[in-house]
């Protein structure tokens, strides 16, 4: 504790580090803030208000599983067959080992989600294995500095065990504040890259928006990411809205071998900022589609499983997840925490949440189709989506 501040909260950009946020063509210095590709409504919308919203978020119906997560402890040991694997750690983080180099993306290993360690939203289920045993890291990418994705101690113990971070710009800030020395991190504004053991990682658009304490200055920005290795190719959206811009960066960044895209912790109260599942299978056929129409690579559905974050019932994402992709022919896995797969190769995708879900209304046991989906989010089929429309207003969800 700083003051009457948590050293949690982390920092503000100041010096040379503000300096070049100010440069940013993405900073908008009329407002104060790092600007979304698309205009994106953050607060609470008309059709609810912060006290309905509040209800909803507090509401236990069916939020948590009702019985143990499976969770598997991952063989590293061995590197994969075809050069790509990836590992689901639970929520967003994500271990791929792209062509003999490991990049480990969000790593979220606290208990909790939050500024405190006593209070936030709790782990369903335990990391698959601590953070030592993940090994030898050539690059630790993290996609904004909201609680679920940048874990002060998480990062706090890579950057002793010597590992790099690449983060957006701003965030520096926050890991200077925690002890890291600027050599053990690199920040990117969007389109920007850095290379690494033979890796190259790329920050692209996503629509979001950042902040740690209270009050929030947008002075961070947000990234979904691109990794390349000289054989395969990755994307993680890290937290993101649908947009339109998804195609542009398949088209400049693809073809991608996976991607890993946030499908969890939507709500009608904050409709821009997280995607549906059928809004990630939209973006996923954007980004591996590009303007060639070609279809390809494996989807990792990301955000979900691990904390509860959204009035949605905790399975949700899976479940509808599952004929969404079906429709679009897109290729799912659906892993248990902790289990690796290549996405080459044969896919997971067995129901494992279902005998740990409330069943659904009637007694007809677990829920297996999608709840009517608002006209924002429209099932996908495989051609590329319509935009939708430009909105605008200001921050919500996490």
């Amino acid at each position: 504790m700083t003051g009457l501040r948590p050293v949690s909260f982390g920092a503000e950009p100041t010096g040379e580090r503000l300096e070049r946020i100010l440069r940013s063509p993405h900073y908008d210095p009329a407002t104060g803030a790092f600007r979304n590709p698309v205009e994106a409504r953050t607060e609470p919308q008309a059709s609810g208000s912060r006290t309905e919203m509040a209800r909803a978020l507090l509401s236990r119906k069916g939020r948590r599983p009702t019985g143990r997560v499976p969770v598997r402890r991952p063989d590293l040991s061995a590197p994969p067959a075809s050069g790509l694997r990836l590992t689901w750690l639970g929520h967003s983080t994500v271990l791929a080992e792209i062509d003999g180099r490991r990049v480990l993306f969000d790593p979220v290993w606290g208990m909790r989600c939050s500024p405190f360690a006593f209070a936030g939203p709790k782990r369903y289920h335990p990391v698959p294995l601590p953070l030592a045993g993940v090994g030898r890291l050539d690059a630790v990418v993290i996609s904004h500095d909201h609680y679920d994705h940048l874990d002060m101690e998480t990062v706090r113990e890579l950057g002793r065990q010597g590992a790099h971070l690449v983060v957006p710009l701003g965030v520096g800030a926050h890991l200077e504040h925690w002890g890291l020395s600027p050599a053990d991190f690199t920040e990117l504004d969007w389109h920007e890259s850095a290379e690494l053991s033979g890796l190259t990682l790329t920050a692209t658009p996503a629509r979001h928006f950042c902040g740690r304490a209270l009050r929030n200055r947008q002075r961070t920005l947000w990234a979904s990411w691109v990794v390349s290795g000289p054989d395969h190719r990755v994307f993680h959206s890290g937290d993101t809205g649908y947009f339109e811009g998804f195609a542009e960066t398949g088209d400049a960044y693809g073809p991608f071998d996976a991607t890993m895209i946030q499908v969890g912790a939507y709500s009608d109260f904050w409709p821009d900022i997280h995607m549906t599942p059928e809004e990630g299978v939209r973006t996923h056929l954007d980004l591996v589609s590009g303007r060639t129409g070609a279809a390809g690579g494996a989807l990792l559905p990301i955000h979900w499983g691990t904390f509860n974050l959204a009035p949605h019932p905790w399975q949700e994402p899976a479940e509808r997840m599952l004929p969404a992709a079906a429709a679009a022919d897109v290729r799912v896995a659906i892993p248990e925490p902790g289990q690796s797969f290549e996405p080459s190769g044969a896919l997971p995708a067995a129901p494992w949440w279902r005998p740990l879900s409330e069943p659904a209304p009637g007694g007809a046991g677990t829920a297996t189709a999608a709840p009517p989906e608002p006209a924002r989010a429209q099932a996908p089929a495989p051609t590329r989506p319509k935009a939708d429309p430009d909105t605008s207003a200001a921050p919500a969800g996490g």
